[in-house]
């Protein structure tokens, strides 16, 4: 992976239908939900790797999660959520906890493929679908009960591995290593920097 990845648009577009064929999302059933341990089983999400193509060049969509939330209150991450069981892929899930959280219309979003699933700790097992916005909204309209902040981060940011930092946190006794994207005044963790910083090296090739 290198910082210096050809950033006009149609060539990120290209490389990205090229590169996005390891775990299609849209194979993934509502049902999706595999053991893990004995007892224990990941509930499917999905979210939103949203490419912004504006004038000033390429960006990615994050929100801040509302500090009222009961789970990961106040952190970055990307739109998306829950699979629900009207949801027939994790596609159609990405593209409807967006429109919910943000008011990105399904219909401007071209879906370019998937990232391998992540798995995080908390019992989870999300589909990162991305997709290219060519028209993106002027203004975003975060949902208040979800969502503190909507922000656009530049791909450039992301693409560079200058800016995937390592953390790490006691866990139970246990020290957990995570990437960090430390942008501007947020703070990027979590699966959010894990996933970017897959989405990054898959896009680097």
């Amino acid at each position: 992976m290198t910082a210096e990845v050809e950033l006009e648009p149609e060539t990120i577009r290209e490389r990205l239908r090229d590169g996005l064929a390891a775990e299609p999302a849209w194979h993934i059933g509502g049902d999706e939900a595999r053991p893990t341990a004995p007892g224990g089983r990941l509930t499917p999400a999905a979210v939103l790797v949203a490419l912004l193509d504006r004038a000033d060049g390429l960006f990615l969509v994050l929100t801040q999660r509302a500090a009222h939330l009961n789970a990961h209150a106040g952190q970055i991450s990307l739109p998306g959520g829950r699979m629900e069981a009207d949801d027939v892929s994790a596609v159609a899930t990405a593209l409807r906890e967006s429109e919910e959280e943000i008011g990105l219309v399904p219909a401007d979003v071209e879906v370019l493929g998937s990232l391998r699933a992540y798995e995080t700790i908390t019992g989870f097992r999300i589909y990162p679908v991305i997709g290219w916005v060519a028209a993106p909204p002027a203004a975003w309209r975060p949902d208040p009960a979800e969502v503190a902040d909507v922000f656009e981060v530049p791909l450039a940011f992301v693409l560079d591995p200058a800016n995937h930092q390592r953390d790490s946190y006691l866990r139970n006794g246990e020290r957990r290593h995570f990437f960090v994207l430390p942008y501007q005044n947020r703070y990027i963790w979590g699966a959010t920097a894990g996933i970017l910083v897959n989405f990054a090296r898959t896009l680097a090739g």
